[in-house]
Formats: structure tokens, C-alpha cells, sequence
């Protein structure tokens, strides 16, 4: 059965001002429990806030959860550069996150980046992605989110580091949650939690319309990035299948629209996959569709997942949709896979952990898969119903 006491870092501060106060305790504990638990990544038990008198700590141990992914798992690549997390929450679901350094070059500081989880599985099924194999399990609580970020932030202070980025890019889709995500934003830019600057923090969407124009109205600081994968319709219902309830060009509008309102940057999200959404016809869609956009485009070698068909585009293959996309004048990095060995991708290892799908239905993914990328390279668009839970 799981905890039903709530996550102590996802409760905004007035509320622990007000439980506080039922408890005949004065408003500056707070301070000294905010300090605690977010200081550094921040304590995991009450018990350990000597700040705070004995019989508060306990009064706080029993009315909320100061770690909520504390049973983890860390495996490490890259000879140290790349960290993935495996985190089991109280009730047994698994999700990800991965800590990425980026050491300090002539042109750029270090850099320490923490991809991290909105969802538990996802609802979208993009193919290509390995979350995509679980399905949708459940919408992360705020602290679940914000845990992520802490038990991080620990690893880091243990050499004296701190965390510099936090992309909203691993399970699940950030705006199908997006109450909680912006929730826990709040608490990351909060100079009084954990105290990340709003342009060191990015939040990724596969294409919610709707989403996106709330953020839009709420003029935030953060940088949206819009898993794109395609530029033309019929290809896109393919391989990211909410476009069949928001298409290609609705998707931009509003990322132009949030752009245009905000000032900041689009970042748009290009997995490279070889023979599918990698040939000179995609990369002149894309050209076209960004032309004069303010935008930046990352195009990223597809990791491999077990139950696709497909391979990563070859580099030359890549290097030539740059050339196209710099040519039209549209800012564009090739981004390199970190961690392959460890399961790189979002899902790959709460996959693992679910065991391997039969073979016979693995079999018969790769076949449809195969038949509807065929059709959609031939401009057919998919007869497929939006996935359930995308919203309306």
C-alpha cells in the first residue's frame, strides 16, 4: 500500500506556514525546515533536521514524506559523464532520470543537467521511444518530480558541484501534467527552494496545443522545447501520434505564438531515424516550416529500442539535414547519445524491469510499424484513433 502522507517539497510554503501554525509553532521554522530540505539536495528524514526540536521532528516525520524516490538504482557510462536513475516510489511504479556533466570547454562553463520525469510511462506512444512500450501509468505527484532534481543535486554535493540545467524531457508528457510541472518549476526557480534560474530550466511537449497556449497566457521564463520528429503530416501521425488531434502546423502556430509573446527561443526536438524522417523531402519540410522562426533545432541520432524496427540515421545523413536547415538560415546542433549502454533513452530501463514483451507481439509491432511508415512516406495519413488520455 503506498504512503499516503504527502511529499514534504511539493507542498507550497504557505501550507507548511499553516501546518505549522496548527501545530503552535512559529512561522520562522519554515525557514529552518525549507533550509533542510533543500539545502544542497537537502536532508531525507526529519529525524536529521537538528535545527528543529526533537518533538517537531518527529510531529514533521509523520505528517509528510521528505524523499519520495528513495529506493534508487545508479548506473553509470560515458567514463562518469552520464548517470541514469532508476527510482521506485512508494508505489512500486518506476521512473527515470538522468544526470548528465558536461565538462567545462574554451567556449562554455561545466555544466551538470538532470533530465527528469513528469509522468510514470506515457500516453502519447510515440514508437520510437521506449517509454512509449509502457503505456501510461500515472501522473507524478510535484514532490516526485522535484525528488528527482534533490536526489541529484545530493550525488553533486558530494564533490562540491551543483546542478546548472533541468530539462523536463524524460517519461511521460510534461503537459498532460502540467498543473504539477508547473508547480514544480515554481519550487526550482524559487531563489527560497531550490533556487534554479527560469533559463537554465526547459520543458518539452510532443505537440499539447492547448498546453502550450496556457503557458503562452502565463508569459514564463523557461525555455519550451517541441518534440517535433517531423515536419509533414502524414509522417508525423507516425511518430508522434497526438499530431492526428493537433497536426504539424497547429503546433508551430502556438510554439510561434509563445515565442513571439515571450521572447524566448523555440527549441525544437528532431530524433534522426534512418530511412524513415531523414530524407532530403523531410529535411526541406523542416526548412520550411522554421524558416524565419526564432528557433533552434536539435537533431538526435535515434537510440535503439528493442521493440522498432528502426536504427538511428547515418551521421553524413544528419549532417546533410544541418547543412539544409543552416542554409535557411535556422540555428541547428547535432546532438551525441549519452549513456547507449545503460539504456539511454527515456523508459529503457523501467522497461527492462517490466520484462520483454512475447515475441510473437513484438513481431507483429515491427510489422505495422513497418507498413505505416511505408504509407506514410507515401503521403497516406494514418486511419489511427488520437491516444486515449491526450485530452481534448
Amino acid at each position: 500500500m503506498s504512503d499516503q502522507r504527502p511529499g514534504l517539497s511539493g507542498l507550497p510554503p504557505h501550507e507548511l506556514t499553516e501546518w505549522l501554525a496548527a501545530q503552535d509553532e512559529p512561522a520562522w521554522r519554515a525557514r529552518q525546515i525549507a533550509d533542510a530540505l533543500w539545502t544542497g539536495g537537502g536532508v531525507t528524514d526529519a529525524a536529521a533536521i537538528v535545527t528543529l526540536p526533537a518533538g517537531l521532528r518527529g510531529s514533521l516525520g509523520a505528517f509528510a514524506r521528505l524523499d519520495t524516490v528513495g529506493d534508487t538504482e545508479t548506473q553509470v557510462t560515458d567514463g562518469g559523464l552520464t548517470e541514469k536513475a532508476l527510482h521506485r516510489l512508494d508505489d512500486g511504479v518506476l521512473i527515470e532520470s538522468v544526470l548528465m556533466h558536461y565538462p567545462a570547454t574554451r567556449g562554455s562553463r561545466e555544466r551538470h543537467t538532470l533530465c527528469l520525469s513528469s509522468q510514470a510511462g506515457c500516453a502519447v506512444g510515440c514508437p520510437f521511444c521506449a517509454t512509449g512500450e509502457l503505456g501510461f501509468g500515472r501522473d507524478l505527484e510535484t514532490a516526485e518530480i522535484l525528488d528527482q532534481a534533490r536526489h541529484a543535486a545530493r550525488r553533486l554535493a558530494t564533490e562540491g558541484k551543483r546542478l546548472t540545467n533541468i530539462v523536463f524531457m524524460g517519461m511521460g508528457e510534461p503537459l498532460l501534467n502540467l498543473d504539477r510541472v508547473l508547480a514544480a518549476v515554481e519550487a526550482l526557480n524559487d531563489p527560497r527552494r531550490f533556487g534554479l534560474g527560469a533559463r537554465h530550466i526547459t520543458v518539452s511537449t510532443s505537440g499539447v496545443v492547448p498546453g502550450i497556449r496556457r503557458l503562452t497566457s502565463l508569459g514564463p521564463q523557461f525555455t519550451l522545447a517541441v518534440s517535433l520528429h517531423a515536419a509533414r503530416d502524414a509522417l508525423r501521425d507516425v511518430l508522434v501520434p497526438l499530431n492526428r488531434r493537433w497536426p504539424v502546423a497547429e503546433v508551430v502556430g502556438a510554439a510561434r505564438d509563445h515565442a513571439a509573446a515571450t521572447g524566448r527561443r523555440i527549441s525544437y526536438e528532431v530524433t534522426m531515424i534512418g530511412g524513415v524522417n531523414d530524407t532530403p523531402e523531410d529535411a526541406d519540410a523542416l526548412a520550411g516550416l522554421l524558416r524565419g522562426d526564432h528557433a533552434h533545432v536539435n537533431l538526435i541520432p535515434m537510440n535503439p529500442v528493442a521493440h522498432t524496427p528502426w536504427t538511428a540515421s547515418p551521421m553524413p545523413v544528419i549532417e546533410s539535414i544541418a547543412a539544409t536547415l543552416r542554409a535557411a538560415g535556422i540555428e541547428t546542433t547535432i546532438r551525441r547519445n549519452r549513456g547507449q549502454e545503460v539504456g539511454a533513452a527515456c523508459g529503457q530501463l523501467a522497461a527492462q524491469r517490466a520484462g520483454e514483451p512475447p515475441a510473437p507481439a513484438v513481431a507483429r509491432r515491427r510489422e505495422r510499424l513497418v507498413l505505416a511508415s511505408a504509407a506514410a512516406l507515401r503521403g497516406e495519413r494514418s486511419d489511427e484513433p488520437v491516444p486515449a488520455g491526450v485530452g481534448e
